[in-house]
Formats: C-alpha cells, structure tokens, sequence
C-alpha cells in the first residue's frame, strides 16, 4: 500500500479575540478549514474536531488531514486560500504544535 501524508496540527486558542468567544472562533477554524476541501484538489481527507473537555492540557481545535505526499502538502501550505485561512488563525491563537508523518 501507498503510504500517506498525515497532516495533523493542533491549536490552543485565546478566550477572547477578533470580537469572538474562542469556541466561536473554534468554530469559524473549523468552517474555513472544511471549505477548502472544494477548493485545493491536493487533500485526500480533512477532518477538524473541537475539544469538549477543555482540560489544562486539552488543545482547542485539531486538524487531521491527508495528503499523497510531502510535494503535495507543499501544494495545499502554499495555496492562496490556506494562507487566508492560516491568516484568521494566527490572530485568535496563542499556541500551536504539528506532528507531520507517514502511514
């Protein structure tokens, strides 16, 4: 089999920003991240959860996504749309970890 890409980045978001409560904004990552899969041809699969236990240790939102090869999430980082994305991210998060792997 054809090993794959996994793409899995997590983030913990401020309480308060761009006018938002952070499971408002959870929400909007979300959404926007969903929409790119119409967009930008290169995912194979995306799925983005909301954490529901809001530990110390929980992160707030997590993306999984999946890609045929590292070229090809080069493809989808760089796409004009995912910047756009990437761009409403930075103002509401403070932290942000990313594991990047085959399988």
């Amino acid at each position: 089999a054809n090993l794959m890409i996994k793409h899995i980045v997590m983030w913990k978001l401020e309480e308060n920003a761009e006018g938002n409560t952070k499971l408002e904004n959870a929400k909007i990552i979300k959404e926007k991240l969903e929409a790119l899969v119409g967009i930008i041809p290169e995912i194979v699969e995306l799925e983005v959860g909301i954490d529901i236990l809001g530990t110390n240790q929980s992160y707030d939102v997590v993306l999984v996504s999946i890609f045929k090869s590292l070229e090809e999430l080069d493809i989808y980082a760089k796409h004009p749309e995912h910047l756009k994305v990437g761009e409403f991210v930075g103002k509401v998060r403070k932290d942000r970890v990313a594991v990047d792997y085959e399988g």
